[in-house]
């Protein structure tokens, strides 16, 4: 089951996988790019999901049910 601690483990992945990313680019003069696209390609990919993630969680509308008699509505 899902729960609040999936957003720290997975930023706790994705910190780790930045920094293999930093220590084991390829040398060179495109290093920096390499770097900055490989960090900013895990962060991004994290940031949806984190939204996507906590949307799920948490909506900010309640679904409702059209199916339900009158009589069984509690207001």
């Amino acid at each position: 089951m899902a729960n609040g601690w999936s957003i720290i483990i997975g930023l706790v992945i994705v910190a780790g996988m930045c920094v293999a990313a930093w220590v084991f680019s390829p040398k060179g003069e495109n290093q920096v790019l390499w770097r900055s696209s490989l960090i900013l390609a895990f962060v991004s990919c994290y940031l949806m999901w984190a939204i996507t993630f906590l949307a799920q969680l948490h909506p900010l509308i309640e679904p409702r049910r059209s199916d339900l008699r009158k009589e069984y509505i509690h207001h």
